[in-house]
């Protein structure tokens, strides 16, 4: 009897988490956390008032799961929810590129509340972080644009089942079980990029949620109730439901021999990932050529079909909107020098030179950049002023594994995100001492969140 699809991807994903996992690839573990830690910390601290208020609303009393960056502890589900929204919050978590998705904020976030819940040793941590993003990637990849298209927010969807996947390899769950956790966590995926509009603050909730679906679907595999054969290409599995096409070989084969937690990209700029390219081309002619905002005539920028719908609007209803609007950021890179997350802030939002300058930005598709995506995500900013035009084009803007953080500027990152949480200096450091020996400090560091 032939394989089904289903089954051939978690053969593919079963074979993977069994491989020895190289020296490298726990290093670049070790930096996905700290880049985690830091997002999710100062997350929290901007959702103090609301994460209370979640939590009170159950009248349930403290729990055993630390709820990170709110210096308290929670059960599980309702710290695993408040974790994976924090770590999305400020649009500075990790992705991939050809995936189209957020990584660590689902993946660590499960595994994190996993380890506390279920005494995981740091090896089987490790090894879930590392299987929860290659089977979140593939799958993705395999799916994408057209899920995307199709209005889906892949880390709501692909993150539920790749992150309950890698649930499964960290609980050591046999491969016989594993049918029924991507069957129940397919069922779970869901995700709408409609949580992007109207100014919505809503888009985290869907990293929450994923954390969630994908930590009760690997628990529900623990049972072992049956599943179907073929929740992914059944004729009413997940890809006719949600894909518009597949690609095999990134469903089965990935981007070996690299590992998916390799390929990822980090954030420098506190904006969606399709906002980068602009931003940074803006940055570019700001520091090399001084343009004076107050003599810009308009801003012209050409780029991929993806990053122009969605991501084009010059009327910001609040922070949310801001993050995703190329003319914002573009903008705010002008007149700031930067954009980090202050620059998403009431301050910089509601600054009259700022907002008259969004609304001189205008974006087009150029048909040719749009066919080199996924490979590169390209922008090209003119910045148009009486006297003259500067342009600038940018491939891989930085953070890319082209064109990537070095290790000074994330842990630059880390420590700025800490100290603007508030977060004692400290314990930051006594953090990041712990990550970096994560293998003899995993039970501290646990401790320590």
């Amino acid at each position: 009897m032939n394989k089904t699809v289903t089954q051939k991807f978690l053969d593919s994903i079963w074979d993977f988490s069994n491989r020895p996992v190289p020296d490298r690839v726990i290093g670049q573990v070790k930096n996905c956390l700290i880049d985690y830690m830091a997002c999710t910390v100062l997350g929290a601290s901007l959702l103090s008032e609301q994460g209370r208020e979640y939590l009170d609303s159950f009248g349930s009393g403290e729990g055993a799961i630390s709820v990170i960056g709110h210096r308290t502890r929670a059960p599980l589900m309702q710290a695993a929810m408040l974790n994976g929204i924090d770590a999305h919050l400020i649009e500075l978590d990790d992705g991939h590129r050809y995936a189209m998705l957020h990584l660590g904020a689902p993946v660590i976030s499960a595994l994190l509340v996993t380890a506390q819940d279920r005494k995981l040793d740091v090896s089987h941590f490790i090894k879930g972080i590392i299987v929860g993003y290659e089977a979140t990637v593939r799958l993705a990849a395999a799916i994408q644009p057209g899920h995307k298209l199709k209005g889906f927010h892949a880390t709501g969807t692909c993150g539920t089942i790749g992150t309950a996947l890698g649930i499964a390899a960290a609980l050591d769950l046999p491969r016989t079980y594993w049918n029924t956790v991507i069957s129940a966590a397919a069922t779970d995926a869901a995700g709408l990029l409609q949580v992007i509009d109207d100014g919505s603050e809503l888009k985290p909730y869907n990293v929450g949620r994923a954390v969630v679906a994908a930590i009760n679907a690997a628990y529900m595999g623990r049972t072992g109730l049956a599943g179907p054969s073929d929740v992914l290409g059944g004729s009413r599995g997940f890809f006719k439901s949600m894909a518009a096409e597949i690609n095999d070989s990134f469903l089965f084969e990935g981007f070996l021999p690299d590992y998916a937690v390799e390929l990822i990209y980090r954030k420098p700029y506190a904006a969606c990932r399709h906002c980068h390219s602009a931003i940074e081309a803006a940055l570019n002619i700001l520091r090399d050529r001084q343009p004076d905002p107050a003599q810009i005539r308009r801003v012209e920028v050409d780029t991929y079909g993806l990053a122009v719908k969605g991501h084009d609007h010059t009327d910001i209803q609040g922070a949310g909107s801001a993050k995703m609007s190329i003319p914002y950021g573009v903008a705010a890179a002008l007149i700031y020098g930067k954009v980090n997350y202050q620059q998403y802030e009431a301050d910089c939002l509601n600054d009259r030179q700022v907002k008259e300058l969004t609304g001189k930005v205008t974006i087009k598709e150029d048909p040719v950049l749009s066919g080199l995506v996924p490979a590169k995500r390209v922008a090209v900013v003119r910045v148009v002023t009486p006297d003259e035009t500067f342009e600038d084009r940018v491939e891989y803007p930085l953070g890319e594994p082209e064109n990537p953080m070095s290790q000074e500027m994330l842990e630059e990152k880390y420590f700025s995100l800490m100290d603007a949480a508030g977060q004692d200096p400290d314990l930051s450091r006594q953090i990041l001492s712990c990550i970096y020996d994560l293998e003899n400090q995993f039970n501290h560091f646990l401790d320590l969140i």
